[in-house]
């Protein structure tokens, strides 16, 4: 455990200018650290858990030594052992993204004296601090304020303080229309004794203050726009940086730590920059910078060639830095050189950098789990278990995620199904005039391996349970409808195409299929009577082809209603022309449940009950292979659903295989 905090917390304007000009210079405070004086400090950071506290896949109910915070614990409790002096924080997005989370939340609410088991299991292993991510807003701002322990003064907030964290939670950029205060505090001080190594040999114990700030992703007034429209407003990270750096430089810490939800984009800086880090890490007053969201460690590969960026010893524009993967794969860890120069701590620059210490460093190489954190969740895991296996029907297809991406539609063709019914059903209702227009549905598939090998939807032929329903409908989205012309179809069907690599067929060489500008879960594909296709050979917005409807060509001022999620029509993947202003219903369903309930009430799901694949690629001969990553063994899949130009290239012996495409065929 690490030593207890003693954290000085957002106070009032009054409180403000007393702390202020109480508060002693840093040399007073450290009176006993002489210049010269040395200290090595760990900076360890976790991101992006999205509450996968245990090893245990729920989609196949079956343990997983590659993901569980679990594992996360084990390693920082090595590294306190290998970094006596520490702190720890948190980067965001903990409470959702899974089976457990949405149980919690959904199913069987945790009550206001309850802690939600993610904070358990955080709270077993003691933290300094921590933020929020966008994905912490997903289940409403009630839930929020409650789990978290903050009393919030917005629409649905709770005014008591319930069971939290007992560590500090700072937010500086999401305020409540109410007050125009934030809604968590902006900053806080956390200090702790650590040992230092004075220039005459002998070691010493002193206090080091570090002040920590917190941001999330301002589109998430897009993203939850039904959860936080008229209750937040939403400041981009800059402008939050410099309202409250200065509030928090009074308080004289001797380093200052931005906690970003973020990663890191040098494009020009706008205030609605979903990956801000690098553009705050030129803020100055910023001494360390943690990062999350992006799914992707850093230092690491992903961010190489970025102007400013040692994307090998972890510094972004000077200041050390780390993002520590997600879902309990890794843990950040920012070995921190400090000298005192002047009566003050700096940073040694040339004796710090950054490292992502993964829970599985090779293949079958796993740390074990901390036996401390199952225990905590046990009673919660069980009923989450046993709830998911609640029995809905049965299918004869099998409806999988392996090829989404090469034009195996059967894990979303239901999806598409459900929504268009729901659509259909709801919307005379709400609008006569829409009545005859045609129901459009798009989907995009959410798991096709970016977490890993076992990163794939897949349900088998047999019973089907809630739990299908969840591997198939992975997000909490709500249901929604948008009103949109032929144009603006086709513009999104490019967005979508985005998804692929330009391919040039008189390359010789191999060409990947996949690009890595637009995520899986951004790749709409398209049911309803729609069919196109798909022509990787011509650059971004000329790729969509032989768009029709119903056997006739579809026009650019033909209307259409779109079948969609809430966060695609609010803005989410920044699509042309959805900006949640062409919104025609907005269901107060969520998703997920509709799916369950369309699969439900068919009882039985055949081939004839899912729409075929709606497009294809445009047929392209090319020199060399064009391939793709998948997983291994998958090759039937493939074959099963139609795709037989799919060929195996190479086994890379790590659950993941090289395929290539035949696009002539």
């Amino acid at each position: 455990m690490s030593r207890p905090y003693r954290p000085t917390l957002f106070p009032a304007a009054l409180a403000l200018g007393l702390l202020a000009g109480c508060a002693s210079s840093p040399s007073a405070q450290n009176g006993g650290a002489p210049d010269g004086s040395r200290a090595e400090v760990a900076i360890l950071e976790t991101t992006d858990i999205h509450s996968n506290v245990l090893s245990f896949d729920y989609y196949k109910l079956k343990p997983d030594t590659g993901v569980g915070y679990e594992r996360t614990a084990t390693l920082i409790r090595q590294a306190r052992q290998q970094f006596p002096n520490h702190f720890l924080f948190d980067s965001g997005d903990t409470i959702q993204g899974s089976v457990l989370a949405d149980y919690q939340a959904q199913v069987q609410k945790i009550g206001c004296g309850e802690e939600l088991g993610i904070y358990r299991a955080m709270d077993a292993i003691g933290y300094d601090g921590g933020t929020a991510g966008n994905h912490e807003f997903n289940y409403g701002l009630g839930f929020l304020s409650q789990v978290t322990g903050t009393p919030m003064n917005v629409d649905g907030g709770h005014a008591d303080r319930c069971a939290g964290p007992r560590f500090p939670l700072v937010l500086s950029n999401v305020y409540s229309v109410r007050d125009g205060q934030p809604i968590f505090k902006p900053w806080a001080v956390v200090e702790k004794h650590i040992q230092v190594d004075t220039p005459d040999g002998h070691k010493r114990d002193v206090s080091l203050r570090v002040g920590i700030i917190g941001f999330t992703p301002p589109p998430i007034m897009e993203w939850d726009k039904q959860n936080l429209a008229g209750k937040v407003t939403v400041t981009g990270v800059i402008e939050a940086a410099k309202k409250y750096l200065p509030e928090l430089q009074a308080q004289h810490p001797d380093l200052i730590v931005a906690v970003l939800h973020g990663g890191l984009n040098a494009d020009p800086y706008t205030t609605d920059m979903e990956n801000g880090g690098w553009h705050l890490a030129g803020v100055p007053g910023i001494d360390v910078l943690l990062l999350g969201h992006a799914h992707t460690e850093f230092p690491g590969p992903h961010y190489q060639g970025l102007p400013e960026v040692d994307a090998k010893r972890g510094f972004v524009r000077g200041v050390p830095a780390v993002m520590g993967g997600f879902f309990g794969k890794d843990l950040g860890v920012i070995d921190l050189a400090l000298v005192r120069r002047d009566g003050r701590w700096t940073i040694d620059k040339d004796r710090t950098h950054s490292e992502v210490r993964p829970i599985c460093p090779g293949k079958n190489e796993c740390v074990p789990a901390d036996p401390a954190i199952a225990p905590l969740v046990a009673r919660a895991h069980e009923a989450a278990v046993a709830y998911v296996n609640t029995p809905i029907g049965s299918t004869a297809v099998r409806m999988s995620s392996y090829f989404a991406d090469e034009g195996n539609m059967t894990a979303l063709a239901a999806i598409n199904a459900a929504q268009r019914e729901y659509v259909a059903a709801e919307l005379p209702h709400l609008h006569p005039e829409l009545a005859g227009v045609p129901v459009l549905s798009a989907a995009a598939a959410f798991r096709t391996g970016f977490g890993g090998p076992d990163d794939y939807t897949d349900v088998m032929p047999g019973p089907i349970t809630l739990r299908s329903a969840a591997d198939l409908y992975f997000y909490p989205n709500t249901l929604n409808a948008v009103k949109v012309n032929g144009a603006g179809l086709k513009a999104w069907l490019e967005k979508s195409a985005e998804r692929f690599n330009q391919i040039d067929p008189n390359k010789p060489g191999e060409q990947e299929l996949i690009g890595r500008s637009l995520p899986g879960y951004n790749f709409d594909q398209f049911q309803g009577g729609l069919q196109y296709t798909i022509d990787v050979s011509k650059p971004v917005g000329q790729r969509i082809a032989h768009l029709i409807y119903k056997g006739k060509a579809v026009k650019p001022d033909q209307t259409f209603v779109i079948a969609t999620n809430n966060y695609r029509a609010s803005g989410g993947g920044n699509f042309p022309g959805l900006d949640g202003t062409n919104i025609v219903l907005a269901a107060p369903d969520g998703a997920r449940e509709i799916l369950a309930k369309w699969l439900a009430s068919h009882q039985h799901i055949a081939a004839k009950d899912l729409e075929p694949t709606s497009w294809r690629f445009a047929p392209l001969k090319t020199r060399g292979p064009v391939v793709f990553k998948g997983a291994t063994d998958k090759l039937d899949v493939a074959h099963a659903v139609g795709l037989d130009g799919i060929r195996l290239v190479k086994d890379n012996g790590d659950g993941t295989a090289i395929y290539a495409i035949d696009l002539g065929r």
